[in-house]
């Protein structure tokens, strides 16, 4: 068989769709307006003849040439305020935002692998947050546009403006960056359980994979040792859609259901390779036991064909009710054994067809049916035995019963003056049952196996008896 194709894994996350950002313009100065030389000013130089890099030694009287340091004092101070307070205003943006994406990541993870009510309430209240923090950043980006810092004609009214605009927009920041640190501290349950399971995910895939292709190497083998193994192979085929799902990726199918495909395909793969791998010796304990069987089915042919000489032997030392249940022995044993050779011929086609559930079933009909026939052919054997024993010398099998009666009254008697009644009454019925038994011995065709069965019940009643005298008594000690 060929192996199932290994083909590379790689999980796909489902994506939280993202809130559209604004992002403002990049930190550091813009080009400053209005600081080159200007045109009426290059044509007057121009005139009356000097050069152009001398412009820089004239007084500053021409319109239009005026430069910041003519700007000082209060001015600038305010200017470098409000220039703190922008630079202060875009590390909160830039931190808040680096937050932003941190938490959109972990509740990506937890949406890719839990459908909870819990989830989902944290996947709203995500989506509430992101737009508080959408507010707060429009409000930055309006504030850091409504302000030219760069200006040369800045005025100090203007510069105080922006800082208390830019600080505003810096704290509203660092206000919806905390609410957004305590929201992701909630998370911590969610995202250790889903971080749990994404862990838990490729390694699965991967066990299922080399189960896979484990399962297919080693039905290769039983196949190429002669054995066919069609089942093994038509459960091996079925589980070649799962790998197409399992690597189609977590993303189209989720991740607790991936994970829970992953380990069924694991499972359901190792059983066909520990079968395919115990194949050979399945088909080699399975032609022992036919041996086995057929040897066993053989012998117990040969021994039923004695039983009739025993029933004989029976009908004429004793009475009718000594052997009357053992009438139909012969014929039930003869039609055991013709249905246990039936059983392993089919057993034996089974075999040859290599169904190896179908001959394992009809060999264990086959071992019931010689159990069942070896129990009555050895009955009538036993029977006659024990009845010889007990005609030739009735007085063992009554005084084997009465030491086990006084055995049991001693039992109830320790350590009391009267015994209880309920061990006493058994007791006496007992002792009752045997002398019963014992007067049934005297007259001409004395019926020994109904002496032999109550000699039996009594013995059975006495050690129920003493067995709840011992239990009682070892419940009191404790």
């Amino acid at each position: 068989m060929t192996a199932i194709p290994a083909q590379p894994y790689s999980p796909s996350v489902p994506r939280v769709p993202r809130t559209r950002r604004l992002l403002p313009p990049p930190p550091g100065p813009r080009p400053r307006r209005g600081r080159g030389t200007s045109g009426p000013l290059r044509a007057t130089l121009a005139l009356v003849g000097l050069p152009l890099v001398a412009a820089v030694a004239l007084p500053a009287a021409f319109a239009g040439g005026g430069t910041r340091r003519w700007f000082g004092g209060r001015a600038e101070n305010q200017r470098a305020e409000a220039q703190a307070a922008k630079d202060a205003a875009a590390a909160a943006f830039y931190e808040l935002d680096t937050a932003q994406r941190d938490l959109r990541i972990s509740i990506e993870t937890i949406t890719a692998v839990d459908d909870s009510p819990a989830a989902r309430r944290a996947v709203d209240g995500f989506e509430a947050l992101s737009g508080r923090i959408d507010e707060a950043s429009h409000r930055y980006i309006d504030a850091v546009d409504a302000h030219d810092l760069d200006r040369d004609d800045l005025e100090a009214s203007a510069a105080s403006r922006a800082r208390v605009d830019l600080t505003a927009a810096r704290d509203e920041l660092g206000r919806v960056k905390r609410e957004l640190d305590r929201f992701a501290d909630g998370l911590g349950p969610l995202l250790g359980k889903a971080e749990t399971q994404l862990a838990r995910l490729a390694p699965a895939v991967e066990r299922a994979r080399q189960a896979l292709l484990a399962a297919s190497n080693a039905l290769d083998t039983a196949r190429g040792s002669g054995l066919s193994a069609d089942d093994l192979a038509a459960r091996l085929a079925a589980l070649a859609p799962e790998l197409t799902k399992l690597n189609q990726g977590a993303g189209q199918h989720g991740v607790p259901q991936t994970l829970e495909r992953a380990e069924r395909v694991t499972r359901e793969a190792e059983a066909v390779r520990a079968e395919a791998e115990r194949l050979p010796e399945r088909a080699a304990e399975i032609d022992r036991r036919l041996v086995s069987l057929r040897t066993r089915a053989q012998a117990l042919t040969t021994r039923s064909e004695q039983v009739e000489p025993v029933l004989s032997e029976l009908r004429r030392r004793f009475a009718v009710a000594c052997w009357q249940d053992l009438q139909h022995v012969p014929e039930v044993a003869g039609e055991n054994l013709r249905q246990a050779e039936a059983r392993l011929a089919e057993a034996r086609t089974a075999r040859g067809e290599q169904r190896w559930a179908d001959a394992t079933a009809l060999l264990a009909t086959v071992r019931a049916l010689l159990n069942t026939t070896d129990e009555a052919v050895s009955a009538a054997g036993d029977r006659l035995r024990r009845l010889n024993a007990v005609q030739k010398d009735p007085e063992q099998e009554i005084e084997r019963t009465r030491f086990a009666i006084r055995d049991a009254q001693r039992l109830a008697m320790a350590g009391r003056n009267t015994p209880d009644p309920r061990h006493a009454r058994p007791l006496d019925d007992a002792v009752a049952r045997l002398e019963r038994a014992v007067a049934g011995l005297e007259g001409r065709h004395p019926d020994y196996w109904h002496f032999l069965t109550e000699t039996e019940a009594v013995r059975t009643t006495v050690s129920r008896v003493v067995a709840l005298i011992r239990e009682e008594r070892g419940a009191g000690a404790h």
